[in-house]
């Protein structure tokens, strides 16, 4: 949600949540982060509000929040420019284009339509830009239900048919079997999310899964009586899983299927390629997308730069980001490696794309990066026959 101060973003966020998740007063500028709200918005499904800091703050401070507030386009799927009915200036405007630049649907919402109503001259400017268009109350709570129709109209369609993670690599009525290792970085008692939307894909897709840890791989598939369609494993044990996992059997990462369903799984292969131009003492950008407290033999921090230098031959230089943080000059760089973003939406991943095709960076995730430097990045990329034809190609060339 966009727009000046103080037109009633945090009021019309409530409404729609129907929670008092933001602060709301008359004095303008009083969201001072980006707010998120978290909720179910069927028929979309799970869906994430945020609602911005007024994008025409002034002063320092101001600055730094419109700063926070433009990391948010790269996040946006569905853009809400709200404005007071009668104001649309080159203010809205310029957020209407940078919207539009970036595909990004938009939905205009003139909210306090109790005080006026939107001018029929700027509606029409809208609708010839093929711009949604809804008018809102959100201290009565008018427009609510047409704004949510608009939504779920304007909605991307990966949204209403989210792409497979995993089930479209298994027959239905197949086996796969996920190798899920329990380490100092497996969360206590539970799986995490990668693991989780896979089973729950398999699962949507007619297929069934099994789940051992590395250590009882080479025992689980001895007692299977037909092989399984598939073998996913936690990059960190491609190794050992390479090793027992016969190799007429596909095998690959719960990592690699990320780079396919969040990003452009060809632009990571030319990312790894990269790889074997790395020098001693470039530099590489390690991109983490949610937060954690590192362990003693961190993938991202520890295990990668380790295997990266023992491929290179020398030291390389790590610069790590986390979170939504990411640097606004890439020139630097000979290499950015981005985690799997399991906790993003597809928009951010591929925005950070762009950014790094931008600056002439190539850029590779994880998954895609271990199984490179361990030698095995034929055979992980074998469930995806056009990847792993790019990567042959390049190779070629």
């Amino acid at each position: 949600m966009f727009g000046r101060r103080n037109v009633g973003k945090s009021s019309l966020l409530n409404a729609m949540t129907r929670q008092d998740v933001s602060l709301v007063s008359d004095v303008a500028g009083t969201t001072t982060d980006p707010v998120e709200k978290p909720m179910e918005l069927l028929p979309i499904g799970p869906v994430l509000f945020i609602d911005t800091a007024g994008i025409d703050d002034i002063g320092a401070l101001g600055e730094l929040r419109v700063q926070r507030t433009r990391q948010i386009f790269d996040r946006t799927d569905v853009g809400i420019i709200v404005t007071e009915s009668g104001q649309w200036t080159e203010f809205e405007q310029g957020i209407l284009t940078e919207l539009q630049e970036r595909k990004t649907p938009v939905v205009a919402v003139f909210n306090k339509i109790d005080l006026a109503e939107p001018g029929a001259a700027t509606q029409k400017k809208l609708t010839d830009q093929k711009v949604t268009i809804v008018s809102t109350c959100a201290t009565g709570g008018n427009g609510l239900l047409d704004l949510r129709e608009a939504l779920i109209r304007s909605a991307p369609d990966d949204f209403i048919n989210a792409p497979p993670l995993i089930g479209d690599l298994i027959p239905a009525g197949e086996l796969a079997v996920l190798v899920v290792p329990i380490d100092l970085e497996a969360p206590k008692g539970r799986l995490i999310l990668p693991q989780v939307q896979s089973i729950r894909d398999i699962l949507d897709n007619d297929a069934y899964c099994m789940v051992v840890k590395e250590r009882e791989l080479r025992d689980a598939l001895e007692r299977l009586t037909r092989p399984p369609a598939l073998v996913v494993t936690d990059s960190q044990a491609f190794l050992k899983v390479g090793a027992d996992t016969p190799d007429e059997i596909p095998m690959t990462s719960f990592s690699i299927l990320f780079a396919r369903a969040k990003g452009d799984l060809n632009e990571f292969v030319r990312g790894a390629l990269a790889i074997e131009k790395l020098k001693p003492d470039d530099n590489i950008l390690v991109a983490e997308a949610c937060s954690h407290h590192p362990v003693g033999d961190d993938i991202g921090r520890v295990k990668i730069p380790r295997w990266l230098r023992q491929y290179v031959g020398g030291k390389l230089n790590f610069n790590t980001v986390q979170g939504h943080d990411f640097p606004d000059d890439l020139s630097k760089y000979k290499l950015i490696i981005h985690c799997g973003g399991c906790m993003w939406n597809r928009r951010e991943m591929l925005s950070r794309m762009l950014r790094a095709r931008r600056a002439d960076v190539p850029i590779c995730n994880y998954g895609l990066t271990i199984a490179y430097t361990l030698g095995i990045f034929d055979r992980a990329l074998q469930p995806f026959p056009a990847a792993l034809e790019t990567y042959r190609q390049l190779r070629r060339q």
